[in-house]
């Protein structure tokens, strides 16, 4: 009886001892192994959005508060025809806005479809932090807007009116994404199939604790059917966090990263033991898989960072390019490509 009960105890704890060796190995897997912040963001724009959120991190505060004020710089820029004031309209002329947010304690705020308020992350962050919900779409968060403080105003400027008022001469709609940026020599053309247009910010980051959080803003494809909504505002698509593994964020086609639930795949897959940029390379090739033909005339690409401080990005086609910044390094890098 005792030999028995003695092994019974000794299997017991060799099997604890296993499972807190699996926890303590989980733990380390992901364990930051850096103390400085890391902000990361897509597109060549988003160096100076990088440094708006750098400022709020050196000041050891959250990843999140980082990320809302980053965004909100090109938000606010007139010249950035794909966010915000003076994003480019929907084809019946109208000024639609998506955004999302997370933190690191899966705590998410989204509005799709926003009309008349700029800086529809910081709407989007209240919906995280002042209602049961995740999601409020159109008139609605318009309302919830207004009744929280915003003012009601035009976002539709003079340069996208006349980009407009070109494109109805020929109303041709054709959604594919940039090919080639500016890094590649390219001239600045907003319209649907023109190298410049980005549509979307998004941006990740890591704070001084190692904690995460990432936010997406755009006005969406340019002259959109009215009520279209990409992947930018749908948490899993255009944005995902996971404190315990990475975070990641995503530009280009939304209906193609919808597919594939494109950011919580990349973190998914680095969960499993991938690197940022093998993640994202990993989901740009779901992509492929799914319709090879339209994939090689389409543009979509990721930008992730995991719990180690280490960041990656790929893309479809080249010219998809990220903003990185560290206490290393202040960049923007051009992302690796399946074509």
């Amino acid at each position: 009886m005792s030999t028995r009960r003695k092994f019974l105890q000794s299997s017991v704890l060799g099997s604890v001892a296993v499972i807190t060796d699996k926890k303590v190995l989980a733990q380390s897997q992901y364990k930051n192994v850096t103390d400085q912040p890391l902000v990361v963001s897509t597109w060549d724009f988003g160096k100076t959005a990088n440094a708006a959120a750098w400022d709020v991190l050196i000041k050891k505060r959250r990843a999140v508060d980082a990320v809302e004020a980053g965004v909100r710089i090109p938000e606010a820029d007139p010249t950035n025809q794909t966010i915000g004031y003076g994003g480019l309209p929907d084809r019946d002329g109208r000024v639609t806005l998506d955004a999302c947010i997370m933190d690191e304690y899966y705590n998410c705020g989204s509005v799709m479809a926003l009309e008349h308020v700029t800086h529809a992350i910081s709407v989007a962050r209240l919906v995280m932090e002042k209602t049961p919900h995740i999601v409020l779409a159109g008139d609605g968060a318009l309302q919830f807007a207004l009744a929280n403080g915003f003012k009601k105003e035009n976002l539709l400027t003079a340069e996208s009116k006349k980009a407009w008022e070109e494109w109805q001469k020929t109303s041709k709609y054709e959604p594919v994404m940039n090919i080639e940026n500016k890094l590649y020599g390219k001239d600045k053309d907003p319209t649907p199939g023109g190298p410049d247009n980005h549509d979307t910010i998004g941006m990740i980051a890591m704070d001084a604790k190692g904690n995460l959080g990432g936010a997406c803003t755009t006005s969406g494809m340019a002259f959109k059917m009215h009520g279209r909504v990409g992947d930018s505002p749908i948490i899993g698509a255009g944005l995902y966090v996971d404190n315990e593994v990475g975070a990641a964020t995503s530009s280009g086609v939304g209906e193609e990263v919808i597919r594939v639930v494109g950011s919580h795949l990349v973190v998914e897959l680095m969960r499993h033991g991938l690197s940022p940029e093998n993640a994202c390379k990993e989901a740009v090739q779901r992509i492929i898989k799914r319709n090879p033909e339209k994939a090689k005339n389409i543009q979509v690409g990721f930008v992730a960072i995991n719990k180690k401080g280490q960041y990656g990005a790929y893309a479809l086609q080249k010219g998809f390019t990220i903003a990185v910044k560290s206490g290393e390094e202040d960049k923007v890098v051009a992302a690796k490509s399946i074509y």
